[in-house]
Protein backbone atom coordinates (compact mmCIF):
# COMPACT_ATOMS: atom_id res chain seq x y z
CA UNK A 1 0.00 0.00 0.00
CA UNK A 2 1.26 3.05 -1.28
CA UNK A 3 1.38 6.28 1.01
CA UNK A 4 2.22 10.07 0.64
CA UNK A 5 2.32 12.37 3.38
CA UNK A 6 3.05 16.22 2.69
CA UNK A 7 4.29 18.17 5.59
CA UNK A 8 5.83 22.03 5.96
CA UNK A 9 3.24 24.15 5.18
CA UNK A 10 1.94 27.40 7.06
CA UNK A 11 1.93 30.63 7.13
CA UNK A 12 4.54 33.12 5.36
CA UNK A 13 4.37 36.92 4.47
CA UNK A 14 4.66 37.89 0.61
CA UNK A 15 8.30 37.19 -0.04
CA UNK A 16 9.13 34.61 2.01
CA UNK A 17 9.77 30.70 1.84
CA UNK A 18 8.74 27.75 2.73
CA UNK A 19 9.89 24.45 1.90
CA UNK A 20 7.30 21.08 1.46
CA UNK A 21 7.72 17.48 2.21
CA UNK A 22 6.64 14.35 0.63
CA UNK A 23 7.20 11.50 2.77
CA UNK A 24 6.64 8.17 0.85
CA UNK A 25 6.08 4.49 1.68
CA UNK A 26 5.09 1.23 0.05
CA UNK A 27 6.79 -0.04 -2.78
CA UNK A 28 9.89 1.09 -5.11
CA UNK A 29 9.98 5.22 -4.48
CA UNK A 30 12.10 5.26 -7.65
CA UNK A 31 9.91 3.77 -9.55
CA UNK A 32 7.22 6.74 -9.52
CA UNK A 33 7.76 9.97 -11.46
CA UNK A 34 6.39 12.54 -8.36
CA UNK A 35 4.23 15.50 -8.95
CA UNK A 36 3.37 18.64 -6.99
CA UNK A 37 -0.47 19.72 -7.86
CA UNK A 38 -1.93 22.43 -5.75
CA UNK A 39 -5.94 23.79 -5.42
CA UNK A 40 -7.69 26.74 -4.56
CA UNK A 41 -11.64 26.51 -3.54
CA UNK A 42 -13.62 26.69 -6.65
CA UNK A 43 -10.83 25.93 -8.84
CA UNK A 44 -9.20 22.84 -10.67
CA UNK A 45 -6.15 21.48 -9.32
CA UNK A 46 -3.17 22.37 -11.19
CA UNK A 47 0.24 21.22 -11.37
CA UNK A 48 2.85 23.08 -9.91
CA UNK A 49 5.91 20.95 -10.82
CA UNK A 50 7.08 17.45 -12.25
CA UNK A 51 10.02 15.20 -11.56
CA UNK A 52 10.90 12.19 -13.01
CA UNK A 53 12.13 8.40 -11.54
CA UNK A 54 15.88 9.64 -11.15
CA UNK A 55 15.43 13.12 -10.72
CA UNK A 56 16.94 14.01 -13.83
CA UNK A 57 14.23 16.02 -15.64
CA UNK A 58 11.93 18.59 -13.83
CA UNK A 59 8.56 20.96 -15.28
CA UNK A 60 7.76 23.78 -14.13
CA UNK A 61 4.08 25.81 -14.12
CA UNK A 62 4.76 29.30 -15.92
CA UNK A 63 3.49 30.72 -12.80
CA UNK A 64 6.30 29.11 -10.25
CA UNK A 65 9.45 28.97 -13.10
CA UNK A 66 12.42 30.79 -11.25
CA UNK A 67 11.06 30.79 -8.29
CA UNK A 68 10.15 26.96 -6.92
CA UNK A 69 12.35 24.02 -7.57
CA UNK A 70 11.49 20.39 -6.90
CA UNK A 71 13.61 17.58 -5.90
CA UNK A 72 14.20 14.26 -4.46
CA UNK A 73 16.08 12.03 -2.89
CA UNK A 74 15.57 8.33 -3.67
CA UNK A 75 17.65 7.58 -0.34
CA UNK A 76 15.04 8.85 1.69
CA UNK A 77 11.67 8.46 -0.11
CA UNK A 78 11.53 11.88 -0.20
CA UNK A 79 10.10 14.31 -2.91
CA UNK A 80 10.56 18.16 -1.96
CA UNK A 81 9.34 21.23 -3.54
CA UNK A 82 11.09 24.69 -2.27
CA UNK A 83 9.34 27.66 -2.93
CA UNK A 84 10.91 30.82 -3.02
CA UNK A 85 9.67 34.66 -3.46
CA UNK A 86 6.40 33.67 -2.57
CA UNK A 87 3.45 35.30 -3.47
CA UNK A 88 -0.21 35.77 -2.24
CA UNK A 89 -1.77 33.83 -5.15
CA UNK A 90 0.28 31.08 -4.34
CA UNK A 91 -1.94 30.39 -1.51
CA UNK A 92 -3.46 26.77 -1.97
CA UNK A 93 -3.44 23.57 -0.59
CA UNK A 94 -0.26 21.65 -1.89
CA UNK A 95 -0.83 17.62 -3.39
CA UNK A 96 1.80 15.23 -4.01
CA UNK A 97 1.34 12.73 -6.34
CA UNK A 98 2.45 9.49 -7.59
CA UNK A 99 2.64 7.89 -11.27
CA UNK A 100 4.19 4.40 -11.37
CA UNK A 101 5.57 4.91 -14.72
CA UNK A 102 8.79 3.15 -17.30
CA UNK A 103 11.78 4.96 -18.44
CA UNK A 104 12.97 8.45 -17.27
CA UNK A 105 9.83 10.62 -18.70
CA UNK A 106 8.02 13.16 -16.72
CA UNK A 107 4.36 12.33 -15.69
CA UNK A 108 2.18 15.93 -15.75
CA UNK A 109 -1.33 14.62 -15.89
CA UNK A 110 -3.67 14.70 -12.93
CA UNK A 111 -5.75 11.58 -14.61
CA UNK A 112 -1.68 9.41 -14.80
CA UNK A 113 -0.90 9.89 -11.12
CA UNK A 114 -1.84 6.57 -8.86
CA UNK A 115 -1.57 7.90 -5.53
CA UNK A 116 -2.55 11.45 -3.92
CA UNK A 117 -1.47 12.67 -0.63
CA UNK A 118 -4.13 14.29 1.73
CA UNK A 119 -2.15 17.47 0.80
CA UNK A 120 -0.97 20.57 2.92
CA UNK A 121 -2.21 24.20 3.06
CA UNK A 122 -0.46 27.38 2.19
CA UNK A 123 -0.95 30.77 3.28
CA UNK A 124 0.61 34.03 1.82
CA UNK A 125 0.15 37.30 3.22
CA UNK A 126 -0.09 40.48 1.58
Amino acid sequence: QVQLVESGGGLVQAGGSLRLSCAYSGRTFSNYAMDWFRQTPGKARELVAAINRNGGRTYYADSVKGRFTISRDNTKNTVYLQMNSLKPEDTAVYYCAADQIAGTALSKFRSHMDYWGKGTLVTVSS
